[in-house]
């Protein structure tokens, strides 16, 4: 297909980037000699001999276990599992193809598709030449099916088939007939090329984020095969006869010992006939018949056609999985009789088979198909030592186990029944010009309000059915945190932990490594599950423990963020690099939180970073050797090679932390040192503590309570869901908003579209005609788009998913007050808390309504006022040092004051803070970020100023704004309490006025400047003759130069209507200096706007898109607003003359 090294392919789990730059390019053709045990391949001269186990089969050639060729077969980025079975595309249109040909016969290969993009499944040679716009299909000797736009190709393309979905199985053949879900979609070609050298691949082209999964036969196919077609890959005939007659032998022995395989129930006898007390004819007989099973259930063929298929029968008669107690016989069966490794593989494989039913299961009304795996895989999940085994290595290590808690979405409702769910639908039509839903509202007529309750009730049928796989999905969870099985070594909790640390390390260290990556969508769903499972045995322990706190009052305590106990990889703290806070702040830790660094093991700290540096570039030029001798797949995840793992790892074993036990005096030179240990290598004792040791808990400051807030464990895991929401959730929340934004779009045009039927002439037919028919497809897009939105309301923005996000938002509310009290140790915080509680915010504001209104939420006043109190008062928090973070927190404070519930919030916390932050944004200008401070400054003023009530510049109005949920685009709403506290603080404050007036005259006269000499530029380029085109990113900075000279204006035009005395008392030095700067800018503000056929004149007139705000309106006003104060005063009137 593509020549080797043409594009690049990875594992998901073995996270290797595959490709072979390293191998010489061979002209010579490669020729494929089938033979008992390898295969000779003639290349150029050179004869390789390479001992693989090849079928001998007629018609095919090829390894007998066919799998997708990573390592030479590719054109792209793809991302291939760890069986190189399944693949998901990277780039625009990737392409890979298996490692077996066949050139005669009939043969047939199943792919089963997980999303519903552009793709195009089939057959091609070797010599064919793919790209990142061609694929399969699309050269001579390539033949492929296109289920997302129906049709086949061959070069040309024609109509076939039909349109495939999300869990669509899809079984294509050589001679080729095509089948979709068992059903033939008749002959797709019938000009097959055959001859010498004709041999056929199966391969697959995809664009980006589709993804699917092969089955050539390693796996039993979901549909039966067609009579006289074979499989790429024979399945093992033999060994499934034996499997199925030792399953029978099995339940044969089920039955005599009293055991109802229909009900799945112990009928007559108890447990104790299956230890090793018990019978010894019938344990005999079980070991006997194990002896001849266990071998056979290492296969994932016979363990998904057997073992799973029989586990799921058990269970098909419903009830609790509890009702069902022969799994768990079973499993105790397989880890008495079984050897220990075989029961590990056994139980990997049905995991993954689990796993993959439930991932590619067709979407039905009911659910049922995702219901019947989870509660297989509880069942299994219930059984204590498989349970630990499987989270040991099995669930992180091996597989994405993230994939249980998701529930995909459909693109298109008649894979969901949802036509038959919500039969009616409904959307909001009551809009305003800039497309949001009008305060005002009309009564609804009668019909709009029988549509709208047939639609609620359609949405709460999907509700209920979605509510049964999230409460299984919870079970799960619930199995896992589980910390009371402490028999046979830790419990399921700890070892829960710790992979969770890893995972979260995984995605927090890996931005950019796609392998590694879980995806945001089922991030979002883990997250929810997580914290139900959560809150679940928080509050448990609240009943048992009624002196602590209930889940309500949740919060981290900030001992968490600086004793070491919790790795927080390489992330950024308030404070900056934790090894700076440690040598900066060690004398505030052995003070407030009795922890001691010994300087001389800093100082190693910092040696060892140097050392690990040299290592990972070692490590690093000698791991694609090693790569490549084991086929360019590492056998083991990345995480345990990863160098930023790696140091974080050595810097906590070897990070010299002294903690001092708090029960006893300090010493000078006492320490007793407590060696922080790896993730994997906790205990129960090292997390939830022991007496005399407070475990996670370690270093208490004075500032915290002596309440028990929960257990330890719980805290962690509190900690990673924070840290969840920070990596993708948050943007994924973001993402699916544009549902909702398609609908509000569509039904504008639904609306304006019949209004212009209803003023139509009747004479005009052929423009009625038109308009009923664009009437017609903009309802069937609201039907589909209605419907579609019903699912994504359910699944990620019901009043429930809400109620977690508020919940997370007063749990990091909580968290920083807590940390705030600490003092100089608050810097110890990782930023991603504050991001959190701005973030959750901005979701519930922006993405859940109007589903579900935030002012519903309880305590949502007081919330609101303890957010607005953070702000305001660590915008400028010289603790915090992170410019990104103190951007962010200045951004968020300036949306803050554009909406007037949350400027009432602002005007609502305690007095000493409000003046705190009036003082802080009265700073001098110079060597911070001033426009965000100007910003907010102006905000707290539009409303008050001299033609300064508008929501948008005059000259706009009649333009739609791109989105008019800005804060830009926010009707006025001035706060006359802040106004006043600046004004005292102009007035009281002597030094402070004229630093902060100089201040915003030097930034004016620059950012004037600025615009004038642009506008200069924009001006030449426009009148030359040849044809000019001024850069769009000069207009972008032409327009933003404008807007803040207007913006320091109305500052200007502030402070002087708050504290005249400022300019116009002589009585104070600075007065008459500042009056005079004020009336140069002016003057120069002036001249240049308003002289006749001035420069500026030009430029307006040009109308350059771009420049829409660059006006006379908004400066004359603002200039004019100023001048209108001074001119009362006779000695300024005189001046300003």
């Amino acid at each position: 297909m593509t020549s080797r090294g043409a594009g690049t392919a990875f594992s998901r789990k073995n996270y290797r980037l595959s490709t072979e730059p390293e191998k010489s390019k061979v002209t010579g053709r490669v020729l494929y000699m089938p033979c008992e045990k390898g295969a000779l391949w003639v290349q150029g001269a050179s004869l390789i001999l390479i001992e693989i186990s090849y079928q001998v089969a007629e018609g095919r050639l090829g390894p007998s276990t066919v799998v997708l060729d990573h390592t030479s077969g590719f054109e792209g980025l793809l991302l291939v599992d760890d069986d190189l079975l399944g693949v998901i595309g990277h780039s625009n249109f990737g392409s890979i193809r298996a490692t077996t040909c066949v050139y005669k016969g009939k043969w047939i290969y199943e792919v089963l598709i997980s999303s519903q993009g552009l793709m195009q499944i089939g057959w091609c040679t070797l010599n064919c030449r793919f790209n990142q716009e061609e694929g399969v299909g699309d050269t001579p000797d390539s033949y492929a099916y296109d289920g997302n736009r129906v049709r086949k190709w061959n070069v040309t393309t024609t109509n076939y088939g039909k349109e495939q979905k999300a869990g669509d199985s899809c079984s294509l053949d050589a001679a080729g007939p095509c089948e979709v879900n068992g059903i033939s979609l008749g002959t797709a070609f019938d000009n097959i090329t055959r001859g010498a050298g004709m041999a056929y691949f199966p391969a697959i082209s995809l664009s980006f984020k589709e993804s699917v999964a092969f089955n050539f036969g390693s796996r039993p196919l979901r549909y039966p095969l067609v009579e006289g077609y074979r499989p790429l890959q024979d399945p093992p005939v033999a060994d499934l006869v034996k499997a199925r007659k030792l399953l029978g032998y099995l339940k044969n022995l089920c039955v005599f010992l009293g055991l109802s395989l229909q009900e799945g129930k112990l009928v007559e006898k108890d447990t104790s006939m299956w230890q090793l007390q018990g019978e010894p004819t019938v344990l005999i007989t079980l070991a006997h018949i194990f002896n001849y099973f266990s071998p056979l259930m290492c296969k994932v063929y016979l363990v998904e056609d057997v073992l799973m298929t029989f586990l799921l029968s058990i269970l098909e008669r419903g009830g609790a999985v509890e009702a069902h107690p022969l799994i768990q016989q079973l499993l105790d069966l397989m880890w008495l009789l079984m050897e220990e490794y075989e029961v590990h593989e056994c139980l990997k494989q049905l995991l993954m088979s689990l796993l993959r039913a439930y991932r590619f299961s067709p979407i039905i009304p009911d659910l049922g198909l995702q219901i019947h795996y989870l509660r297989l895989t509880i069942a299994v999940l219930k059984h204590e030592k498989s349970r630990k085994y499987l989270l040991s290595n099995v669930l992180f290590d091996v597989l994405r186990s993230v994939v249980f808690f998701y529930i995909k979405s459909p693109l298109r409702v008649e894979e969901a029944g949802l036509q038959e769910l919500i039969p009616t639908t409904w959307w909001p039509n009551r809009f305003t010009k800039e497309g949001k839903e009008s305060k005002e509202v009309k009564e609804e007529s009668a019909e709009e309000r029988l549509r709208r309750r047939a639609y609620e009730r359609g949405c709460q049928r999907l509700k209920k059915r979605i509510e049964v796989v999230e409460g299984l999905q919870v079970q799960i969870l619930k199995l896992l945190l589980n910390n009371k099985d402490r028999g046979g070594g830790e419990a399921s909790r700890y070892i829960f932990l710790n992979k969770f640390r890893k995972f979260l390390q995984e995605n927090a260290s890996n931005r950019g490594n796609l392998a590694v990556l879980c995806p945001p969508e089922y991030m979002v769903c883990f997250l929810h599950r997580l914290i139900a499972a959560l809150r679940y045995f928080w509050d448990g322990h609240k009943v048992k423990t009624p002196a602590s706190l209930s889940s309500e009052e949740a919060y981290v305590p900030p001992q968490l963020f600086y004793n070491g106990k919790v790795d927080y990889f390489d992330l950024q703290r308030l404070g900056g690099l934790l090894s700076h806070l440690k040598k900066t702040l060690k004398d505030d830790l052995a003070a407030k939180a009795n922890i001691l660094i010994d300087p001389a093991e800093l100082q190693a700290v910092t040696m060892d970073d140097l050392d690990e540096d040299e290592e990972s570039a070692t490590s690093a030029a000698q791991r694609p050797s090693a790569a490549l001798a084991i086929g360019g797949a590492l056998a083991r995840p990345a995480w345990l090679s990863s160098p930023t793992l790696g140091r974080a790892n050595r810097f906590l074993s070897t990070a010299a932390v002294s903690l001092m036990n708090p029960r006893r005096p300090l010493g000078a030179l006492e320490k007793i040192k407590v060696l922080t240990l790896r993730a994997e290598q906790r205990t129960r004792e090292d997390i939830e503590g022991t007496h005399g040791n407070d475990g996670l808990l370690l270093g208490k400051p004075p500032e915290e309570p002596d309440q028990p807030i929960t257990e330890n464990s719980l805290l962690e895991v509190l900690d990673g869901i924070v840290m969840m929401y920070n990596l993708s959730v948050h943007q994924q929340l973001g993402k699916m908003v544009g549902v909702s934004d398609d609908v509000n779009e569509y039904a504008m045009a639904l609306k304006d579209t019949e209004e212009k039927i209803s003023r139509c002439p009747k004479r005009r037919r052929d423009i009625h005609e038109e308009l009923l028919k664009s009437q017609k497809v903009f309802s069937e897009k609201l039907n589909h788009l209605s419907r579609r939105l019903a699912w994504i309301n359910v699944t990620i923005y019901s009043k429930e998913k809400m109620q977690d996000i508020y919940w997370l938002l007063r749990v990091c509310i909580r968290t920083i007050e807590h940390g705030d009290r600490t003092g100089s140790l608050f810097a110890f915080m990782p930023e991603f808390y504050l991001s959190v509680a701005m973030n959750s915010y901005s979701a519930l504001k922006n993405y859940f309504s109007p589903v579900n209104s935030m002012e519903e939420l309880p305590g949502y006043e007081e919330t609101l006022m303890r957010l607005a109190a953070i702000l305001a008062k660590h915008f400028a928090d010289s603790r915090i040092v992170g410019t990104d973070i103190r951007d962010s927190l200045m951004q968020a404070l300036a949306s803050y004051v554009c909406y007037p519930h949350s400027l009432r919030a602002v005007e609502r916390i305690p007095e000493e803070q409000r003046i705190s932050m009036m003082k802080n944004l009265l700073a001098p200008y110079e060597q911070r970020p001033w426009a965000q401070t100007n910003w907010i400054l102006v905000r707290l003023w539009r409303g008050c100023g001299f033609g300064y009530r508008y929501t948008r510049l005059p000259h706009l109005l009649k333009t739609k704004p791109e989105d008019a949920s800005l804060p830009s685009l926010q009707k006025p709403c001035p706060s006359t309490l802040l106004q006043r506290h600046m004004a005292e603080l102009l007035r009281s404050d002597r030094d402070l006025a004229p630093s902060f007036l100089n201040s915003v005259l030097n930034q004016l006269n620059w950012a004037f400047s600025e615009f004038i000499g642009m506008i200069q530029e924009i001006q030449q380029a426009a009148e030359r003759l040849e044809r000019n085109f001024v850069d769009s990113r000069q207009l972008k900075v032409c327009a933003t130069c404008f807007d803040l000279s207007v913006s320091l204006l109305r500052v200007l035009e502030m402070t002087v209507t708050l504290a005249p005395e400022i300019f116009l008392d002589w009585n104070r030095p600075s007065s008459e200096l500042l009056l005079r700067r004020l009336a140069q800018l002016l003057n120069q503000v002036l001249n240049r706007v308003t002289a006749e056929r001035n420069l500026f004149d030009r430029v307006v007139n040009l109308r350059l898109p771009g420049l829409e705000s660059v006006d006379h309106y908004p400066i004359l006003v603002a200039v004019t607003g100023i001048l209108r104060l001074l001119r009362r005063c006779p000695a300024s009137g005189r001046m300003l003359e």
